[in-house]
């Protein structure tokens, strides 16, 4: 029997105009404590955001996402959470905002393979 840890994601979601309260997913974040991973992926549906807001940032909301993405990847990508470990750089992306794009609430899961559940949440849940 493969081996099964706990994960946790949240989703990215992208809210256009906040007075409105409208949202669509745009990405996924999961972490595995066990594994110390973390990532994301994202997928902007650039007709869904014009459609909710035909004057959106559609180049500002793509270089959020990839912000999202690069803190998870660490490194130079990661800006000022370079340093930190994927536990905290998880955290900090989960926090709540009042941005354009901002996390949704945390679940969790079993997982053997959680680089295959990134992919498997984003065709579930955003594609």
């Amino acid at each position: 029997m493969t081996k099964r840890d706990v994960f946790e994601y949240a989703l990215v979601r992208v809210v256009p105009r906040m007075e409105r309260g409208e949202c669509f997913n745009a990405g996924v974040i999961v972490y595995c404590r066990a594994r110390s991973y973390v990532a994301a992926r994202t997928h902007l549906d650039e007709a869904k955001l014009l459609a909710l807001d035909p004057k959106a940032d559609v180049a500002g909301v793509r270089a959020a996402l990839r912000a999202v993405e690069g803190v998870c990847s660490g490194g130079e990508r990661a800006g000022q959470a370079a340093g930190d470990d994927a536990g905290r750089r998880f955290r900090w992306l989960i926090a709540p905002r009042s941005t354009v794009v901002q996390p949704g609430p945390v679940h969790t899961g079993l997982t053997a393979d959680p680089e295959a559940e990134v992919e498997r949440l984003l065709d579930l849940l955003v594609r």
